[in-house]
């Protein structure tokens, strides 16, 4: 297993207001974050945010190229972007939900305590496929066929990648302390977004290669 200490390339915030940052999500323009009862978009060339949705927001956001998805509570939310609508809602797994990601048709949710990934069908919330961790889990993204997750247990975080069939680890990032991961995305290429919990701060590590 190929295990490194993350670069942190770029901090953004703290934010005006902002007690604590859940989800993040990207759209290819810009780096969505959740912040509680808003949903905000952040340039993530100039560190200015640009426009928020209010929406509850507590947890996960994903992108599926077209619309966003936020957790709620207990539903996942499916958001049009342009207009902040809410387009439909399916039931969100049971058990203290924390981070989402959209790939291969279907929804991603990460589950902090229970310490497990959740594949569901974003049409009917249905459980598909189950991963189980060693670590809380937070943030869930993928890039390139790649799953990856955040853990937070104390004042430790890591990024991991795994298997997305058996869970196995097959690489871990290392945080510096006191850069905890939230929310987790990739811009697709070559760097990863990822939320700082009660800190307000959004963060940008270099993916290793």
């Amino acid at each position: 297993m190929n295990r490194s200490t993350a670069e942190v390339l770029r901090e953004y915030g703290p934010f005006p207001g902002v007690e604590g940052i859940s989800g993040v999500t990207y759209d290819g323009q810009h780096v969505w974050f959740a912040t509680g009862d808003k949903l905000n978009a952040l340039d993530p060339a100039s560190g200015k945010t640009l426009r928020s949705i209010d929406v509850v927001a507590h947890a996960g956001t994903a992108f599926d190229g077209q619309h966003l998805f936020q957790i709620a509570e207990d539903r996942i939310q499916k958001i049009d972007p342009e207009t902040g609508r809410v387009v439909a809602t399916i039931p969100a797994p049971q058990g203290g939900n924390s981070g989402l990601a959209w790939a291969e048709g279907a929804l991603w949710v990460g589950q902090y305590r229970n310490r497990r990934i959740q594949q569901i069908d974003p049409q009917t919330g249905e459980i598909l496929h189950t991963l189980e961790s060693n670590r809380f889990v937070t943030g869930v993204t993928w890039v390139d066929g790649e799953l990856w997750h955040g853990t937070w247990e104390g004042d430790e975080s890591e990024l991991r990648h795994i298997d997305p069939g058996t869970g196995e680890v097959l690489a871990m990032l290392e945080m510096p302390t006191g850069a905890e991961v939230s929310g987790l995305e990739s811009n697709g290429v070559d760097q990863f977004f990822f939320g700082g919990g009660n800190s307000g701060m959004v963060r940008s590590v270099r993916r290793p290669r």
